[in-house]
């Protein structure tokens, strides 16, 4: 652990880490920031999810530089610990971390920014230990579940058990972690920025789409499951069987040379190959130019039953086509998404 820790330390440059000065597409977007402190002197440390467009970031900075960043970001935060313990004569070591989850959508799950949170957690896990006190999740959807298992495998058991989730008076709840005065008015206390901002945007960075200005390049390299040819005239479907509502279906792909044709069905008949017109369409099917760009995308699926992922070549009676894919069956975390379903309950009961 300790030659690691050395070996990680020495690529990161943390002696020098405060010092260094992230590009400047981090600065502008990286959704997060340190803005108050717990009753006991602990800095709260938001991520604002909406905000987060880790795609553009990865298409922007390398991932050695955005985990460099987030590196950063527990430095500064471990500065402030022991600024805070200064000014109250006592030893701080903990901070608060609070997840505003409003705005998680399906581009979040794109995979290679999945795995860099992955890759990131296990460097938290690994050379920050017991760095957080708590971890707040206001505003969890229904997708909440899905992310937080992807994630769950990365982050101890000690870990999990500090994550709390209030409900739709998340407001009411978050004063209990901190006084209302370090607690900006966006998340229910009374500070605001000096021209009166309530989300005190000098110390929280609210992110945003990293517009195209940034990027070096035009995909991130990834590495693929499978590689099939489709032949001219042809489709090849791929069958994924969902046990149960809630999970969700994750693609990427790529094809050589031409474009090719994609969609989505659901199955009416078990057990037997049917065709496109005899099944049911989820995602409309259409053209792909996916030997330029790579094509990614996720759908939450409704319903139980075999989802087929079907590439197109009919409308080529002359090319075959070679594709490279990796298909996904994502599954939500069964503890947080029976809170999350008990808390929907309680609001929606006529007694509350």
């Amino acid at each position: 652990m300790l030659r690691k820790q050395v070996k990680f330390r020495k690529q990161q440059d943390l002696h020098n880490i405060l010092a260094w000065q992230p590009p400047e597409v981090v600065r502008l977007y990286n959704a997060n920031g340190t803005c108050g402190h717990n009753n006991e002197g602990s800095p709260m440390w938001y991520h604002i999810i909406r905000g987060l467009d880790l795609k553009g970031l990865l298409l922007s900075i390398s991932r050695q530089e955005l985990l460099r960043a987030k590196s950063q970001s527990c430095g500064l935060s471990l500065r402030e610990c022991a600024s805070s313990g200064a000014r109250l004569g006592k030893k701080v070591e903990k901070i608060i971390a609070v997840f505003d989850f409003e705005g998680l959508s399906q581009r979040h799950l794109w995979k290679p920014g999945v795995e860099f949170a992955q890759e990131f957690l296990t460097a938290l896990e690994a050379n920050y230990p017991e760095i957080l006190r708590n971890i707040i999740v206001v505003r969890a959807s229904k997708l909440f579940p899905v992310a937080f298992n992807l994630i769950k495998p990365y982050i101890t058991e000690e870990m999990r058990r500090k994550v709390v989730i209030p409900g739709d008076d998340w407001k009411q709840e978050l004063p209990k972690f901190t006084s209302p005065d370090q607690l900006p008015v966006e998340f229910g206390g009374t500070m605001t920025d000096t021209d009166g901002n309530p989300k005190c945007l000098t110390k929280i960075n609210y992110g945003g789409e990293v517009p195209r200005s940034y990027y070096l390049r035009d995909q991130v390299r990834v590495q693929y499951k499978h590689q099939v040819t489709v032949g001219r005239g042809s489709s090849l479907q791929v069958e994924n069987e969902i046990l149960f509502p809630g999970c969700v279906l994750r693609w990427q792909f790529a094809s050589d040379e031409v474009d090719i044709g994609f969609g989505v069905f659901l199955k009416t008949k078990m057990g037997e190959r049917q065709r496109a017109g005899e099944m049911m369409e989820v995602l409309p099917s259409q053209c792909y130019n996916t030997h330029l760009v790579p094509e990614d995308g996720s759908l939450t699926c409704l319903q139980a039953g075999v989802n087929v992922l079907r590439f197109d070549n009919t409308y080529s009676l002359m090319h075959a086509r070679k594709v490279s894919y990796t298909v996904e069956v994502l599954l939500p975390d069964k503890a947080s998404e029976e809170k999350i379903q008990s808390l929907e309950a309680t609001r929606q009961s006529p007694l509350q």
